[in-house]
């Protein structure tokens, strides 16, 4: 067997740094903002800024009061540093998620040493953290300080010094300020199930520390005392209809199954996923054990206690929004750094023995099927079936490879390389997808080339509406041009002369809806099925009796630096599907 070369805390910390740096940082622009929220969240943090407000968030003008302002914050200091980018609006996650890593690698030097560089670079490789570290969204803002208000207790409980549970109180007002009050739910009821399995009310009670109750309160109050001073609605929109309401009924359109986080799980897990399951199997088995023993059993105090708090940590999130009506994948992601402290727990702990040639096969088999995926992954997105036989041939070529490699590296040298030889093809699928595939994903799923080619046609600078195009499009043209973007399909259609975007062989069905007015087809984006038209303006004999019409600026909406146009008129309502 080959052994393991040791390597010294500066090296493993800088190795960590650069895979963090490579998986996070690299490319955060390849391509465009997408889906509804990314584009959003970075518009609101462009209009706060542009109003130098840190208090309401708003959206085309109207205040967006769904989350919290930490996310908004740290956009505006991006923007305000290095300008309006849709990469600056990715810095706050990626920037989190650095920090995140760096916690638990510190850590684990501390309370568990060997096992620091695993834990780093397991977290850091896994699905979610990379996808959810390069995301302009506020789930890895409450992600990472939640892990780190959970790592903070669990030093208190271990060494009952006030200094870590200081920890807890700091970065659970943090979370809060991502994503409000579920943040010291969770925090509040993993530390609850954890005292009252192991028997120990008393830390439970321990941890209610009067000054770190007004630490936090100080970090949380201002912000909420303020926003629902100026917004009276604050408690009703934020409260009611964002927490209550999402968790309770169906009000947002994400209605899943009772199951569906299991297959999240698992996806969110990968590459590790069949390393990650038995060391969650295996450390519920040793838990239930433990509960069975007599409270005084000699053998029970000598237990760790380290994987019961992650199990409670990584279980009670899925299980609690799995109860919930609304479910997205980024809800359980505060569950994904448990699960992946304890599978480098459970390698470090079985460093020097055999792994299990089914255990091998298969995550030699899911690192060569993610890596062949990905390298055919541009003939999906361009629709291309079937697959010419030379991409095919050289994808099934490359997938193989990469499971002879780890197969046998892992057959030969057990768990010393395991993460070592699985992080390759991962840094292999980041690189393919930046540099090969982000081209691809830009043109069908972002509106960042759509911007463009209105700007190249000379339509950069005229109102626009859509019609059956997608959100996503629409709101990513909102950041992009940096103007309010009207739905024919709400009843938003401007007086004035506009630009229309409508989907491809929607003209006889928006004609209806323009009473005669002039239509002129100027162009088109064929990767996302959407044509352009110049719609004239409303005769003067028929305008309503109103002072301006639907698209004007208004005297306080200022264009920002190297962007678009002024946002114009009044947001349309939140979008409840989002």
């Amino acid at each position: 067997m080959i052994p393991k070369p040791s390597l010294s805390i500066p090296v493993e910390l800088i190795i960590t740094v650069c895979v963090c740096g490579f998986l996070f940082f690299y490319g955060l622009g390849a391509f465009g903002l997408v889906g509804a929220d990314e584009p959003r969240y970075a518009q609101v943090a462009r209009e706060m800024l542009q109003r130098n407000d840190f208090v309401t968030p708003t959206l085309n003008g109207v205040a967006w009061l769904e989350k919290p302002a930490l996310y908004y914050w740290r956009a505006m200091f991006a923007f305000e540093t290095f300008g309006i980018h849709d990469w600056a609006a990715r810095l706050p996650s990626a920037s989190f998620a650095l920090g995140m890593i760096t916690v638990i690698f510190f850590h684990m030097r501390r309370f568990r040493p060997g096992a620091q560089l695993n834990a780093a670079l397991i977290t850091a490789s896994c699905a979610a953290v990379i996808g959810f570290a390069r995301g302009a969204s506020t789930d890895m803002q409450l992600a990472a300080p939640f892990t780190v208000a959970m790592l903070g207790w669990y030093a208190w409980y271990e060494t009952r010094s006030k200094f870590w549970l200081l920890d807890l109180y700091i970065f659970t007002g943090i979370a809060t300020l991502a994503k409000g009050p579920v943040a010291p739910f969770l925090a509040g009821a993993i530390v609850l199930i954890f005292c009252l399995l192991r028997r120990d009310i008393k830390s439970a009670f321990r941890t209610l520390w009067i000054p770190g109750i007004f630490i936090y309160l100080g970090i949380v109050l201002p912000w909420f005392i303020l926003v629902q001073i100026r917004n009276p609605q604050f408690i009703r929109v934020f409260i009611l209809e964002h927490n209550l309401e999402r968790f309770a009924t169906n009000l947002y359109q994400h209605r899943q199954p009772f199951w569906y986080y299991i297959p999240v799980l698992l996806l969110s897990l990968v590459p590790w996923t069949f390393f990650a399951i038995p060391a969650l199997i295996d450390a519920v088995n040793c838990c239930v054990r433990d509960w069975r023993l007599p409270r005084e059993s000699n053998d029970r105090k000598l237990i760790d206690s380290y994987p019961e708090f992650l199990v409670i940590w990584s279980l009670f999130p899925i299980l609690f929004f799995s109860m919930s009506q609304s479910k997205l994948p980024g809800y359980i992601l505060p569950s994904i750094a448990p699960c992946t402290i304890l599978t480098a727990d459970f390698i470090q702990r079985r460093k020097d023995q055999a792994i299990s040639v089914l255990v091998i096969a298969a995550h030699a088999a899911l690192g060569a099927l993610a890596l062949g995926l990905f390298m055919v992954f541009p003939y999906f997105l361009l629709q291309r079936l079937p697959l010419p036989v030379p991409a095919a041939s050289l994808a099934v070529f490359i997938a193989f490879l990469a499971f002879s490699i780890i197969y046998l590296t892992l057959r030969r040298t057990s768990y010393r390389f395991v993460q070592g030889v699985t992080l390759i093809p991962i840094l292999v699928i980041v690189g393919v997808l930046l540099r090969i595939d982000g081209p691809a994903v830009d043109n069908f799923y972002s509106a960042r080339p759509v911007a463009k080619n209105l700007q190249a046609i000379d339509a950069d600078r005229r109102q626009v509406a859509v019609f059956d195009a997608k959100r996503e499009l629409r709101y990513g043209l909102e950041f992009y041009r940096n103007q309010t973007v009207s739905s024919y399909n709400e009843n938003e259609i401007p007086f004035a002369e506009h630009l229309l975007i409508a989907k491809e062989g929607t003209r006889m069905q928006f004609e209806k809806l323009l009473d005669g007015r002039k239509v002129e087809h100027i162009g088109g984006f064929a990767p996302q099925h959407i044509e352009y038209y110049l719609v004239s303006a409303l005769p003067a004999s028929e305008l309503p009796g109103i002072t301006a019409p639907l698209g004007a600026a208004t005297s306080e909406e200022k264009p920002m630096k190297n962007e678009g146009v002024p946002a114009a008129s009044p947001a349309p309502k939140s979008d409840k599907k989002k």
